[in-house]
Parts: structure tokens; C-alpha cells; sequence
């Protein structure tokens, strides 16, 4: 009996102990996404709190692999909002035979892969990103299936512990180069800097020799890539972290400089420092760039695409789309929308128009 009633208590205290995290739900942004938008964004003070607040979509994701307490409530909450789904491992081929806009067919393009995100067609070869590494496909024009087996161009970081686990890949112009986004693995190196080593970065990858460097770093989840059209210059969108309230820290996108830090975990939007993070680096956050456009905080901006001949209307022919996802972190909730922010001479000239809502 005393064993059962024991059992009872715990489980009860866990119900507790999830309801008191959830209970960061009641926290409520005054303000508008907006004043997190822009060229230069509001900064507010972070809000620190035991519980952070919580406010999920409904929504099918992936598997989070935290352990411990707050690891297991995660866990239950985000399948309670449906977040507990196995990768496929597979890229589906979706065709369209009669041009009105509508797939007839989809069918199974290449499978038995490790969690695929990002893809790039170089010529005759097709660069699938798994979350563990890059690998090459050969590929003729007009193919359906691919079921040969690729080729391992680079490991990626991954492992047992794999927060952030969406690599994505983009080639340079002229098909010599790939660039590949590895986002960290946690929210602000609460698991020691051991295990963001290669991560928080754009890697990139020289074809011809199969050598690779980290391009730019202090970027904590860089998941969309794009190159600008006028400038040539290479872009991203990054998630920012977490768990210093419903206003801070602003996702961004921004032109990526060879060789540049961007403060991930040390700083963010620059010299701001996350006090959390221990020890600091003073040196390093002197060095951090600004990025150069916020897209309003928990947003979770994944997705993005240069406007480049498009037959779109004026108004969506300069500039950058951006897909959000949309947080777990702020009430109100922010994102879950398409988003267009409007370029000339290569930079970002106007608020955000909303394109799918």
C-alpha cells in the first residue's frame, strides 16, 4: 500500500509539476510582433522565470530528445500537441502532368535516408542534407527514382543528442561550392559549449577538393538559405533562443559574411549579452555583427526564397519570402504565416507583407 501510494504522489506530482509550466502560458506580451521587426528592432529587458512561458499550436513535428523533469514534461506536451512523429526518411516526388497546379501523382523519389532536409541539383548530381551528413546521388533529368546508393561527401554533426536537427544545402553559382546550415544543439549552450562543436554555423563544402570550413558561426539555428540576386550575396533565415520572455530574442534573417560572428550563445542582435550562458566571452561578443533584419521574436522563420523572376505581381519581384513556423515560446502566438519583405540595392527596404496567413 505504501509503495502504491508513493507511486499515486509521484504521479501527482508530476501532473503538478507539468500544470505549473504550463501555468507560464498566463504571461502575456503587451506588445505588437512588430516593434521585433525591422532594420532595428525593439530590445526589451529579458524575463527570466522558473517556468517559461508555453503556448502551443496543434501542430506534427518531431520527436524531442531532452531528458530528465523537464525533458519528460516537454515530451508530454509536445504530444499532446502532436509533435511526437517519426521521420519518414524519404523525398517524395510530386508531379504535375497537365500544368493547373495541382500534383495528379506522388510517388517515392528516394528513400533510406537519415532525416533529409535540405536539397541542391549540381549538374548531373543531387546533394541530399540528412541530419548526420551530405551526401551525393547521381541523377539524370527527368529521373523518378533514384535507389542506387549515394555517396557521403562530409559528416555532420548529429548524435544521441540532435536539437536542431534540420541541415540544409544550397551551391553556390557557379556549382563549385555547397553551403550547409547546422543549427546548435540547445538554446543557449545549457549542455556546454563540448557539444556545439561544428554547430551554430553555415559550413562550407569545396566540391573539388571535398574540404570544408565554417563559413560564418554564432548562428543559433541558420535554417534557410537564399543568394540575393543583386548582390550575389548569400542569406539566412535563424531561429534565436528561447526562455527570456514573449519579446526577446527577435528571429532574424541576414546577409552571411565569410568569416563573420553572429553571438550565438554568448550576445545577440549584437553586443546584448545572454547573461545565462557561463563563462562569457568578452573578446569574442566584441567581435559579434549585427544581423540585419529581425523578424519579430518566436516567429520561428524556416524557410526562405529570393524573389528572382518571378511572374508575381510588382510589388513581390525585389525581395525575400519568408516561411514561419511559428513558436511554442510567446502568447500571443507569432509567425505561422508567409511573410514577403520587399529588397532594393540588395537590402531590406520596408516592413513585411503578409502573402499566406
Amino acid at each position: 500500500m505504501f509503495k502504491r501510494g508513493l507511486v499515486l504522489l509521484q504521479s501527482l506530482g508530476l501532473v503538478v509539476l507539468i500544470a505549473l509550466w504550463l501555468a507560464g502560458c498566463a504571461e502575456t506580451s503587451p506588445l505588437s510582433t512588430a516593434v521585433g521587426t525591422g532594420s532595428n528592432p525593439q530590445l526589451p529587458n529579458p524575463v527570466t522565470t522558473l517556468i517559461p512561458t508555453v503556448n502551443i499550436a496543434t501542430a506534427t513535428g518531431w520527436p524531442d530528445d531532452s531528458t530528465g523533469i523537464r525533458g519528460l514534461a516537454m515530451k508530454l506536451v509536445m504530444k499532446m500537441a502532436g509533435a511526437v512523429t517519426p521521420s519518414a526518411n524519404r523525398i517524395s516526388l510530386l508531379r504535375d502532368n497537365n500544368n493547373d497546379g495541382i500534383a495528379e501523382t506522388k510517388t517515392v523519389f528516394l528513400d533510406g535516408l537519415k532525416s533529409p532536409f535540405g536539397m541542391a541539383l549540381v549538374g548531373t548530381n543531387l546533394y541530399v542534407a540528412n541530419t548526420d551528413s551530405v551526401v551525393r546521388f547521381p541523377y539524370v533529368e527527368g529521373q523518378t527514382r533514384i535507389t542506387g546508393p549515394g555517396t557521403v561527401v562530409v559528416d555532420l554533426p548529429a548524435g544521441t543528442r540532435n536539437h536542431h536537427w534540420t541541415k540544409n544545402v544550397v551551391a553556390s553559382a557557379d556549382g563549385s561550392k555547397l553551403f550547409v546550415s547546422v543549427g546548435s544543439n540547445s538554446n543557449a549552450a545549457e549542455n556546454g559549449m563540448d557539444e556545439e562543436t561544428g554547430r551554430a554555423a553555415i559550413w562550407e563544402i569545396d566540391l573539388k577538393t571535398g574540404k570544408h570550413r565554417e563559413f560564418a558561426t554564432g548562428l543559433r539555428n541558420p535554417v534557410g538559405m537564399a543568394w540575393e540576386p543583386e548582390s550575389g550575396a548569400l542569406w539566412t533565415s535563424v531561429n534565436e533562443r528561447d526562455e527570456l520572455g514573449n519579446d526577446l530574442v527577435p528571429d532574424y534573417m541576414t546577409s552571411v559574411k565569410d568569416g563573420g560572428f553572429y553571438g550565438w550563445p554568448y550576445s545577440y542582435f549584437g553586443n546584448h549579452l545572454d547573461l545565462r550562458v557561463k563563462p562569457q566571452r568578452p573578446e569574442l561578443v566584441a567581435t559579434a555583427l549585427v544581423p540585419d533584419y529581425a523578424l519579430g521574436s518566436h516567429t520561428a522563420s524556416l524557410g526562405l526564397a529570393a524573389s528572382k523572376g518571378t511572374t508575381l505581381p510588382p510589388r513581390f519581384r525585389n525581395g525575400m519570402f519568408v516561411g514561419q513556423h511559428g513558436s511554442w515560446n510567446r502568447k500571443p502566438r507569432s509567425g505561422y504565416k508567409v511573410i514577403f519583405v520587399p529588397f532594393a540595392g540588395g537590402k531590406p527596404a520596408g516592413g513585411p507583407i503578409d502573402v499566406l496567413t
